[in-house]
């Protein structure tokens, strides 16, 4: 039985996730937010997207339970020996890429090693790149046999991909037929034909795609480094996906790390006015004139000294790396509120000459309960904006920061960090550019798509936002004539 281990940012993803389940529940039983969300997933870039997030947040939960397995007995030991390694499922999902080390660096889908050794041909020194040691040993002639086995297993891999796509759309049609009422022929032809209020069809083609490229990379990362390999021989697709749990953690902790302040103090300073709203601003226009990087940079190493000083509260380096993580993210939002703040008083000075809040105060209601249960709720739009903007804007900043050398820790794997090692490596010769390939490619997926998603949640919930677009696409036609 191993032993399972709960770090800091495991705790807060699950959190998280299950008050994401509580929010789509309560939203589904008020109409007012059911009708918001529908006009989300109307959008059909923001519904492929909301499904490339979920596969995200999957691969983040699956990374997000960690063990230490259990290491066999020693003659006479009496306890039991766990191994100092930390693993998630996501690790025990992808043990084929994480056993499968090499020596070195090879470039995608090869045989052999990218670096060439000397070795004695007929008494004469040749450089020759040297086998791999997994990466197409199952080939006897890689010479001949690899194009023919690459292509077989890719179609195969497509195949499987597209059946499970296929299979994942038809219950997705099976269940929109049973919540309308209507016969799964009619619901199919409906999607067809484009007749649906919700672009269905835009989510199945999103199965698709995924599926193919799902099927296609499972069944060539397995015999191949589908990839390629960095400079120690670890798998860069294992990198890459390793990755998106990072930027999830420091993209969702970050942002919610700043409402507390924000919220509290834009409120306050908006409704109190007065020496409150002064000293509020003070401190925000104080906080906005340090440059960030900065700033930050001076709390990481601040919290590095702390990590060093006290190695004794870590049983393994997963938990220093972790908890440094976790820090990370407190920086961010402590030094990122001043933009929502100052946002949230804007709105509330707003908000607090309408004739509502007026009759609130009239009839002698406190200034606490009518910040909370009249002021709160109308600005909950704007954070669910800036909160889904702010998501991209963070992960892009640890990309930043790990490239600086402020960021997560070295022993983790982050898109910032596979950029900063492909530093050295893109000014080789012969280039070596899969690491940073691989690394942008999914970084730009998650961003590309976090962003999209976040052009709809504002365009459905921001009144102004939509009435803006409908005036474009009017001048736009105007214009077309």
């Amino acid at each position: 039985m191993p032993k399972f281990v709960l770090l800091w940012t495991d705790g807060a993803i699950w959190l998280l996730a299950a008050a994401l389940v509580a929010y789509v529940v309560f939203a589904w039983r008020r109409p007012n937010l059911r009708a918001s969300w529908r006009k989300v997933f109307m959008d059909a870039p923001s519904l492929s997207s909301c499904i490339v997030l979920l596969l995200c947040l999957w691969v983040t939960l699956l990374d997000s339970v960690h063990y230490r397995p259990l290491l066999p007995p020693a003659p006479g030991a009496t306890a039991a020996a766990y191994d100092a390694r930390t693993r998630s499922l996501l690790d025990a999902w992808l043990a084929d890429l994480v056993d499968a080390r090499e020596a070195t660096y090879s470039t995608p889908l090869a045989t052999v090693s990218f670096t060439r050794e000397s070795v004695v041909v007929d008494g004469r020194v040749e450089r020759v790149a040297p086998r791999l040691k997994f990466g197409g040993a199952h080939l006897q002639d890689p010479a001949t046999q690899w194009l023919p086995d690459v292509l077989m297993r890719a179609s195969t891999g497509l195949a499987l991909g597209l059946v499970g796509a296929l299979l994942a759309s038809a219950l997705l049609l099976a269940w929109l037929a049973w919540w309308r009422g209507q016969a799964f022929a009619e619901c199919v032809r409906e999607q067809w034909q484009g007749r649906s209020a919700l672009p269905w069809h835009v989510a199945i083609g999103t199965f698709l795609v995924l599926g193919a490229i799902i099927g296609v990379s499972s069944a060539l990362s397995g015999p191949y480094h589908l990839m390629g390999t960095d400079t120690t021989g670890n798998d860069v697709l294992y990198q890459s996906l390793k990755s998106i749990r990072t930027a999830f953690v420091i993209g969702t902790l970050a942002t919610l790390a700043t409402l507390p302040l924000a919220v509290v103090l834009g409120i306050v300073a908006g409704y109190l006015k007065g020496w409150a709203d002064e000293v509020i601003q003070y401190v925000y226009t104080v906080l906005s004139s340090i440059p960030n990087v900065l700033l930050i940079a001076a709390c990481v190493l601040m919290v590095q000294v702390f990590l060093d000083t006290h190695p004794d509260l870590f049983e393994t380096g997963a938990e220093r790396a972790d908890l440094k993580l976790f820090l990370l993210c407190a920086v961010l939002g402590l030094t990122g509120w001043a933009g929502l703040c100052r946002l949230l008083r804007g709105e509330t000075l707003k908000l607090r000459e309408l004739d509502y809040v007026q009759a609130a105060q009239a009839f002698g209601v406190s200034s606490t309960r009518i910040m909370v249960r009249h002021i709160f709720p109308n600005v909950a739009h704007l954070m669910l904006i800036v909160t889904v903007l702010e998501f991209s804007a963070l992960i892009l900043y640890e990309a930043v920061l790990s490239y600086v050398g402020v960021g997560v820790d070295p022993s983790m794997n982050s898109f910032g960090g596979m950029i900063n090692l492909a530093r050295t490596e893109m000014s080789r010769d012969p280039i070596v550019w899969w690491s940073f390939a691989s690394a942008f490619v999914f970084m730009v997926t998650v961003v590309l798509a976090a962003n999209l998603f976040a052009d709809g949640v504002r365009d459905a919930f921001d009144p102004r936002a939509r009435s803006l677009r409908a005036s474009l696409a009017r001048k736009a036609r105007a214009a077309a004539k």
